[in-house]
């Protein structure tokens, strides 16, 4: 092989051996090359074939290259495209691939061997231009799971059992030997077990290494869930030590240079649950109007990058919250303790002050780092008592305990951001107000029910400050001509809209919505002020909940980037997530150029490949916090409903297929499906074109958003499923049409996950024991969800335990 060699100029020196130039080498090779002909490229001996293959495994592990034989190739050059595999929980897969420029590919059943999650390499088989290119997984880059959740069937035998994958989306059954009898194991146990060798195509062999207890406790499910989706449970040694060697607290050298805000009576406002304080609110009377502080806990003062505690949170991605447990981005001696903005004791912080006009306009920021003292911790509900209700014993009792100060900001703030969320709307702004579920526990521990909980205008209130915040901030780095990394929110399918057009116009004829110019379609129709005419004009109407469900499955996933391409479901031109830096990762991104544009030439500014870099790390693991997140609320939904089986329910109809339809349930926030086989009156067609199911005898018609009566008839913990069938031939309610049928999504299901998705408030979200939603539209994002909105928040808003988009 003398392909590099004859290029070299005599008495040249061979390459150096490392993956980047050896990737550059086989991408410039017109043939696939073996190690045997790398060697002489880079000067080397036989005996160092395997530093070779080594690197090449490395690259094969890292999806750049493909091993064809005994050969290697680049990616690219054998048109493969790598990305996770998604199965649906009909049971076909779809690949989502890594670049997302690109569409989903469908599988199809037949996916090789790959289970949910993995990274693979798949060959296209079929393009189209209209719909999803097909293909067929050539290789299993990487198992997206190295352990598997698995629950006890039976015993095959002395030490041996069978299993089946915890994750109804993988089809197959798990064999066990050797299983320690110290773990103690029964039926219906859930354990964890490492996967071995495929034994045929229904039974792959495992070990099985714990066991985490019975099926039917809250803290099991909790547990398995995190497995199934790659959670971490545990710090590393090397950064629980650099937590531990930090201070208590900041020390009066840590204000140099700091503006010193102490006096200023900031409040924190989260919920009940909420111990991680990483924002904080003031407003004051000025001359034009008013001036908002909005505090942040100073994360970057703290970790640096490149340090234990940093690479272990940009793994992480963000924290995790589920109701009984919280996994963070940082141990919580930070989360909890020194980057905290906890009441009555000095805090660092990087904060931003806005002139804010009489009605509600944004002047210019300032930004600054500063030092804070939290005069008060409030809950949404107590905010609302005093600022919203007015009630006068909760107005008295803050007063005695912060002063009357508190009690007049809180009334001026609620004034201001009532008028921020009045202009935000104007522009185009979408929200979707969903209501949060929050799961209630009996005193052993176990859940006894899940319960609507609507956030009061308090929780609002944080999300407009929020948002301003995580604006102004955007803005701050271009005009100082620093990369920022942007909260990225494209416009929705153009296609599902037209098709939702299309629809009304024959369902309704010319009562239906309008486009903005007759008989045709135009680029005002797809605009955030088009989308927020549509949404008005069917307010209060039958046609509310099928138009906001439609619209929600047409928002886009909302994900980082270094590019700014605006943020449709906010319809803002820059934005980025800056207020929850103890919760999102790239929030601590933004912090650390925020400290570069104020003058700290330590703090180092990543490249435009660097920054694309995380962001598609950061989306990644945004994905999996929402996908643990649904997973377990469709466990939970189980768990109480399994004994009730017979209750009845009024529900909605949120979605239709050919062999039966969805039906929310707005009492318990869960959802249930209803096959036509139950239903013996009649015999049923899915007309597509008109999205209703029509009966060929009677005539009866069911329609996305009709209301139901419907009864439980099974809750299946094994395929996460809730069997429901018509508690009477005939039985509708009103639930549904003309309510405000946008506010009952289920926690679990498409809709529930798609407003989730597409919210993206100021707030990252926050667990805890509420589950809440993220508010303002936007992704598939919000504390950090579908399109995340403001900038609290987990992967979300501020929502649930605790989520500030």
């Amino acid at each position: 092989m003398k392909l590099k060699k004859s290029r070299r100029k005599p008495g040249a020196p061979a390459p150096v051996l490392d993956a980047k130039t050896l990737l550059k080498l086989l991408r410039e090779s017109k043939r696939p090359l073996a190690a045997e002909d790398l060697l002489p490229v880079f000067g080397l001996h036989r005996r160092k074939r395997g530093e070779v293959d080594e690197l090449l495994q490395e690259l094969v592990a890292q999806g750049k290259l493909i091993k064809l034989g005994r050969a290697y190739a680049p990616l690219e050059r054998v048109n493969l495209i790598t990305g996770r595999v998604q199965v649906q929980r009909s049971g076909v897969a779809f690949l989502i691939p890594d670049d997302p420029r690109r569409k989903d590919v469908f599988l199809g059943q037949d996916t090789g061997g790959a289970w949910h999650g993995d990274r693979v390499a798949v060959a296209i088989t079929r393009e189209s231009t209209t719909r999803n290119h097909e293909g067929r997984v050539a290789r299993i880059i990487e198992r997206g799971r190295e352990l598997l959740p698995v629950r006890i069937m039976r015993p095959a035998g002395p030490g041996s059992f069978l299993c089946r994958p915890c994750d109804p989306r993988l089809d197959f059954a798990v064999l066990s030997h050797d299983t320690d009898p110290a773990l103690g194991l029964a039926k219906g146990d859930i354990a964890l077990a490492a996967p071995g060798e495929r034994v045929d195509a229904a039974v792959w062999e495992g070990e099985i290494l714990s066991r985490l207890g019975p099926e039917d406790e809250a803290g099991v499910q909790e547990a398995l869930v995190k497995a199934n989706h790659g959670v971490p449970t545990r710090f590393p040694d090397d950064a629980l030590a650099e937590a531990a060697r930090l201070p208590a607290a900041p020390a009066e050298a840590d204000f140099t240079g700091r503006e010193d805000l102490r006096a200023l009576p900031f409040v924190t406002i989260d919920g009940e649950t909420a111990r991680d304080f990483d924002d904080a609110v003031f407003v004051e009377k000025t001359r034009n109007g008013c001036a908002l502080w909005v505090a942040i806990a100073d994360v970057a003062h703290y970790v640096p990058l490149g340090s234990a505690l940093d690479r272990e949170a940009f793994e992480r991605g963000n924290s995790y919250y589920f109701p009984a447990s919280v996994e963070p981005m940082f141990p919580k001696a930070l989360s909890n303790g020194l980057c905290s903005l906890n009441p009555r004791v000095p805090r660092l912080a990087v904060a931003v002050r806005l002139e804010m006009t009489a009605d509600g306009r944004r002047g210019e920021p300032r930004v600054m780092n500063a030092v804070i003292r939290s005069h008060a911790r409030l809950t949404y509900d107590r905010a609302r008592d005093v600022c919203v209700d007015k009630k006068p014993a909760a107005r008295a009792e803050l007063a005695a305990e912060a002063g009357d100060a508190v009690v007049a900001m809180l009334d001026l703030a609620e004034g201001l951001a009532r008028k921020m969320r009045q202009r935000r709307l104007e522009r185009g702004s979408l929200d979707f107000d969903l209501p949060e579920g929050e799961v209630r526990f009996d005193a052993e521990g176990r859940p006894v029910a899940i319960e609507p909980r609507e956030a009061p205008f308090a929780h609002q209130l944080i999300e407009e400050f929020m948002i301003a915040a995580n604006e102004a901030v955007s803005e701050f780095l271009q005009a100082h001509a620093l990369p920022c990394l942007y909260r990225v929110h494209a416009e929705p399918d153009r296609e599902k809209l037209k098709t939702l057009y299309e629809l009304l116009a024959r369902l309704d004829g010319e009562a239906a919505p309008k486009r903005a110019r007759a008989g045709r379609f135009s680029d005002d129709d797809f605009t955030p002020e088009g989308l927020g005419r549509l949404l008005a004009s069917v307010a209060g109407t039958e046609r509310e909940f099928l138009v906001h469900r439609m619209v929600l499955r047409s928002m886009k996933q909302a994900r980082y980037q270094p590019e700014n391409e605006g943020h449709f479901g906010l319809a803002s031109e820059s934005y980025a997530h800056f207020t929850s830096p103890i919760r999102r990762y790239a929030d601590l991104v933004v912090h650390r150029l925020v400290k570069r544009a104020l003058g700290d030439q330590n703090m180092p500014v990543p490249g435009f490949k660097k920054l694309a870099e995380i962001g598609q790390q950061l989306s990644a693991r945004e994905r999996v916090a929402q996908e643990a997140e649904r997973e377990c609320q469709k466990r939970y939904a189980c768990l109480v409903l399994r004994d009730q089986v017979g209750r009845e329910f009024d529900g909605v109809v949120s979605a239709l297929m050919d062999y039966g339809f969805w039906v929310e349930l707005p009492q318990v926030l869960a959802e249930g499906f209803i096959r036509l086989s139950t239903m013996l009156d009649d015999y049923y067609g899915y007309i597509k074109e008109r999205e209703m199911l029509l009966g060929s005898r009677t005539g009866r018609v069911i329609r996305v958003g009709q209301g139901l009566r419907v009864r439980l008839i099974g809750a299946h913990l094994d395929r996460l499923e809730i069997d429901l069938e018509l508690a009477e031939a005939g039985a509708e309610t009103g639930v549904g049409a003309g309510a405000r049928t946008s506010r009952s999504p289920r926690p679990g299901g498409r809709q529930g996950r798609a407003a989730r998705e597409r919210n993206d408030g100021g707030r990252a979200p926050r667990g805890g024991n509420s589950g809440r939603k993220r508010r303002s539209a936007a992704k598939k994002g919000g504390r950090s969800g579908n399109g995340n909105g403001s900038g609290r928040g987990g992967p979300g808003g501020k929502s649930g335990g605790k989520r500030k988009g």
